[in-house]
């Protein structure tokens, strides 16, 4: 009979024990051994590719991000000291933090830059504004001006036209008594020229009226002098308003022998004092 073989002189129950204690020794020690990744890099890696796809930050700092992605890429390498580990995870974060950071500080520095501008620009255009406007007004007054001379050209021309004379009651137009025969008060058809262009006058200066007085010598009664008088300036103010000037623009006033502009003793005094007076007011309404 064969007798069992025994190896080391062991039991061979505590040597299949012994053999498993080994298996599981090896396989701690493999596991121990085994190189891991970093916890909490996820999250860093989240935020960097945030950074990456904002495009308005992205630009503002490609060093930085540059550099953010290396340190992530290493710190998302396998590596079996945990301490290595926790390091590579720390300064990945403080990278990620750097790049964000420096781009948010040179975009705000940008849209400081743009607002600035925004400012300047503003102040520039109302500076601008203000000056085209200053510079119209100056035209502007400058055509005011031209046209002021150009009326008051214009008028003295007029006035001249008319022999108008300056006065305290305003501008005074006499009329001779050429324009009647002697003891009437109907118009001499010879001077319609004159009162035309006194009619002329009226309708080119619209804001203006006319005062009619007439006048007398000293021959005859004081109350024959006013009624005549009173018919001759009537027949002037009729003729005015047959030209196209309204009634309301026209006073008719007879002041017989009053005011005398020379001496009733002489042939020529007389005939100087014989007038039709008519005074230029600066208003349409004419006084009554």
């Amino acid at each position: 009979m064969k007798k069992p073989i025994v190896s080391s002189g062991l039991p061979l129950r505590f040597s299949r024990h012994l053999l498993a204690y080994s298996l599981i020794l090896t396989t701690v020690a493999a596991c121990s051994s085994t190189p891991k990744i970093a916890e909490g890099i996820g999250d860093i890696r989240t935020e960097l590719n945030k950074l990456q796809a904002n495009n308005e930050l992205a630009i503002l700092a490609p060093a930085a991000i540059k550099q953010a992605e290396e340190a992530v890429r290493a710190a998302e390498q396998p590596v079996k000291d945990e301490q290595q580990s926790q390091h590579l995870v720390f300064v990945a974060d403080k990278k990620v933090n750097i790049a964000l950071a420096q781009a948010q500080s040179r975009f705000a520095e940008d849209q400081h830059k743009v607002l600035a501008k925004k400012r300047d620009d503003a102040r520039l255009d109302a500076r601008t504004t203000e000056a085209n406007q200053a510079h119209q007004d100056a035209r502007l007054a400058r055509a005011d001006a031209a046209d002021a001379r150009q009326e008051t050209t214009e008028l003295q021309a007029q006035l001249t036209l008319l022999n108008a004379r300056q006065s305290e009651r305003g501008w005074v137009v006499t009329l001779g008594d050429v324009l009647f025969d002697t003891a009437k008060a109907d118009l001499k058809s010879s001077t319609s020229q004159h009162l035309t262009n006194l009619a002329n006058f009226l309708n080119k200066y619209p804001a203006r009226g006319a005062m009619i007085e007439g006048y007398t010598d000293s021959v005859g009664s004081e109350q024959y002098n006013l009624g005549l008088s009173q018919q001759r300036a009537d027949s002037v103010s009729h003729f005015l308003q047959g030209k196209g000037i309204q009634s309301n623009r026209l006073s008719s006033l007879g002041k017989g022998e009053s005011s005398p502009v020379a001496n009733n003793e002489s042939a020529s005094g007389r005939q100087q004092n014989r007038r039709v007076e008519v005074i230029l007011t600066d208003t349409a309404q004419a006084p009554q």
